[in-house]
């Protein structure tokens, strides 16, 4: 029998056999791939879920142990204290360590920062000691507001103890300061199993090992080099925003864990199952389907074979074409008069291929409008199809300038990362505004911003609508200014509003180009915005008669501005807080 020889490279029979060939073994692949890849991620997000719901119950049992225990220190300390020694609280005091086992000392210390009362299990109690603890970090924790957790330590470098310290509620009520034995948080670590070999542990702040169900690894204390493996499980846990990640055990194993925090003491359950038990099921699907692809391969060889000896040249014109089209030739047409799935396949090719260079030629269209417009200016002209919006021309616009007081102080003491995630806040507030209000922003540089209304695209009534746009947008700010306020940033807003005739349009060079206002109204909203104080918005008179009674203004009367020889009739919008308000002056005046 004659041997089968494969045509020379380059024919298109042997193309054809290749392409045909791929056609069905890609999408088995793929399709093969794809199942093993989503069978690993459902299998992964069952390990995520599974391991994070045993790693947050087991934090809420903790949390619940230590908020018992706040809970009881509270009750000590809910009253004030008399004149001399207090024998009832001495008795809660030994009341609550027969009650709360992990307590193992309890120290009460009055308003003025003074011991009265210490009882311990292993030490000897005192009454009205009289020492001072107004320095004690456990004191001075307390007193901010909420409990407070010392670091972990361990008695004789073996047991890990803690210190909490709650205030009362009224200063005079005190402070309790006990020292909680964390042995017992054992028992809610070792009741979890996750399959057969699944474990939990939990580190505190600095990465310390203070419970294991092998209590031999918590007892060898801080200077046990196994919490570095734990430590690093941790850290890359919380690379991956908390969930399940592999990683290895203190035995070298590879896991796959998940970490669950307990507020208030800031420590860290991690759950984890050896990664041979976890992905056991889905090794074994991987294998079976293997060999299913390895089938389905062999039953694509032939049949691809077979349907390349019925192809001629339309597959040479088709070739040839999506060779041309896949080099940029969008306007090269494929011509096969035929009827059939090759006639219909030319078509479709055709009709790809301006759809692609149409889609092409907006993109670029957009890409080269954006290296020199403002984002929203771009797709203002890529919506209308026409860009002679942009062109100069002399129109009745609104310009509004705003920018933060306090600023540069601020970033000369500032850390660079805070004052970018300040300007990060302040940019995307001012943008959700001016986007809401149907204005452009032009210039967005540092803490000054400068909007238009009314232009490029007219609209009705741009005074009323500039005004109610930052009223909202000065709201908004204050809003920020108070959490910056609260993080120690002394920052405020003003804000200048100008109406009037201005020169709108593009202006630049060919490298870059802006959208942008010319005239006197920009410098008087500029001027107006330096002139206003934190939380001013301050309007000049042509915006007020045209804002009329639709935003509460009230008249700052005349002030001399940089720039303007004659002074400046000044309105203020009554909503913006530090206006000082005087009667209006006669509207002929």
């Amino acid at each position: 029998m004659p041997r089968f020889r494969m045509p020379a490279r380059g024919s298109l029979f042997r193309q054809y056999f290749f392409v045909l060939f791929a056609a069905v073994v890609v999408p088995l692949l793929a399709a093969g791939g794809s199942q093993a890849w989503f069978g690993y991620q459902v299998q992964r997000a069952h390990l995520n879920d599974l391991l994070g719901a045993e790693a947050r119950t087991a934090a809420a049992r903790i949390a619940i142990f230590i908020d018992s225990i706040e809970n009881q220190l509270a009750w000590m300390v809910h009253l004030p204290w008399a004149q001399g020694a207090d024998e009832r609280r001495r008795i809660d005091a030994l009341r609550l360590l027969r009650h709360a086992p992990a307590v193992t000392s309890l120290r009460l210390i009055d308003g003025a920062s003074k011991e009265r009362l210490s009882v311990s299990r292993v030490g000897l109690n005192r009454v009205e000691s009289g020492d001072d603890a107004s320095a004690d970090p456990a004191v001075l924790g307390a007193r901010t507001g909420q409990a407070w957790f010392g670091p972990v330590t361990y008695h004789r470098n073996t047991e890990p103890y803690m210190t909490v310290a709650v205030a009362g509620n009224r200063a005079a009520a005190g402070v309790a300061v006990a020292e909680i034995n964390l042995k017992l948080i054992l028992d809610v670590i070792a009741g979890i199993r996750i399959g057969e070999n699944g474990q939990a542990f939990v580190l505190d702040r600095p990465g310390r090992l203070i419970a294991h169900p092998d209590i031999s690894l918590v007892l060898r204390g801080a200077a046990d080099r196994t919490a570095e493996n734990f430590q690093a499980l941790r850290a890359a846990i919380l690379a991956q925003d908390g969930r399940a990640v592999a990683g290895p055990d203190p035995a070298g194993r590879a896991v796959v864990a998940a970490l669950a925090p307990v507020q208030g003491p800031d420590w860290s359950v991690i759950v984890y199952e050896p990664s041979a038990e976890a992905f056991g099921p889905i090794r074994a699907a991987f294998w079976r389907l293997l060999g299913l692809l390895l089938a389905g391969t062999g039953f694509a060889a032939v049949l691809a074979y077979w349907l390349a000896g019925r192809m001629t040249g339309p597959i040479r014109l088709l070739e040839d074409g999506a060779s041309r089209i896949g080099a940029g030739q969008f306007d090269h047409r494929i011509d096969i008069a035929r009827s059939d799935e090759l006639g219909r396949l030319a078509t479709r090719f055709n009709q790809m291929a301006r759809e692609v260079a149409i889609s092409r030629e907006r993109s670029e269209r957009i890409d080269r409008l954006k290296r020199f417009l403002a984002p929203q200016v771009a797709e203002l002209v890529d919506r209308t199809g026409d860009d002679s919006v942009l062109d100069g021309q002399r129109v009745e616009v609104v310009v509004v300038f705003g920018d933060l007081r306090g600023f540069t102080p601020f970033s000369a003491r500032s850390e660079p990362t805070v004052i970018m995630d300040v300007l990060g806040e302040y940019h995307a507030a001012v943008g959700r505004t001016v986007n809401r209000h149907g204005a452009t922003l032009v210039s967005l540089a540092g803490d000054g911003v400068m909007i238009l209304v009314n232009a490029p695209v007219a609209c009705p009534e741009p005074a009323l609508r500039a005004a109610r746009m930052v009223i909202e947008m000065q709201a908004t700010v204050q809003a920020l200014a108070a959490t910056w306020r609260a993080r120690g940033h002394a920052l405020g807003f003003g804000v200048g509003l100008a109406m009037g005739p201005a020169t709108v349009g593009r202006i630049g060079s060919d490298s870059r180009m802006d959208y942008t206002a010319i005239g006197t109204v920009t410098n008087l909203s500029s001027r107006l915005c330096a002139s206003a104080r934190d939380g001013e918005i301050l309007v000049d008179r042509t915006a007020a008669e045209a804002i009329g009674s639709g935003v509460p203004l009230v008249s700052l009367g005349t002030r001399r501005l940089k720039g303007f020889d004659d002074p400046i009739a000044v309105f203020a919008v009554a909503a913006g807080e530090g206006t000082d308000a005087r009667p209006a002056p006669d509207a002929a005046a």
